[in-house]
């Protein structure tokens, strides 16, 4: 039989000549991959099986009320590591509501400027809410993703580039 290709490791393989439209290796990451794949597509396609699904999660939490305060009580690291998380996570989702937020006309009258310093604050354009002179700076945890911009606006203190 002839070699494929897998298309997650890009190793070498010979089908199964009981599925010889097989595309990935027999690999367990290769495996689990295609079967993760495969499920979200399911879910995102097939409204009944997303409904199921949603049931039986429901029915095992109805079964095991006290499943997450036992894990919590028997694992404290894991609770202040979700809690360190869950801080992150609400930080950044302040820092993305800051873009283009221009809601409070009545501060305009001050005559200063805001800042935002620190990895968050280079997404950020037309933030012009509060002329005052406040310097945020973001802790030395974690630095946000790597991101574009959110918004097609060049943030300020970017140099704007005409096309060429």
């Amino acid at each position: 039989m002839d070699l494929r290709r897998c298309r997650f490791c890009q190793k070498e393989f010979a089908p199964s000549r009981f599925h010889p439209e097989q595309t990935v290796c027999s690999d367990q990451p290769c495996q689990r991959r295609r079967q993760a794949e495969s499920r979200q597509h399911k879910l995102c396609s097939d409204p009944e099986y997303r409904q199921v699904c949603r049931d039986s999660a429901r029915k095992w939490r109805a079964n095991h009320p006290d499943y997450w305060k036992q894990y919590r009580a028997a694992k404290p690291a894991a609770v202040e590591r979700n809690r360190n998380r869950q801080q992150q996570r609400d930080q950044r989702q302040r820092l993305v509501h800051l873009a283009n937020n221009n809601v409070a006309l009545d501060l305009k009258s001050s005559v200063a400027g805001v800042w935002l310093l620190g990895p968050a604050g280079q997404d950020l354009a037309n933030n012009n809410l509060a002329s005052a002179q406040v310097f945020i700076v973001q802790g030395s945890g974690r630095s946000a993703p790597a991101t574009e911009p959110s918004c097609k606006q060049h943030p300020s203190g970017e140099a704007v580039h005409p096309a060429a």
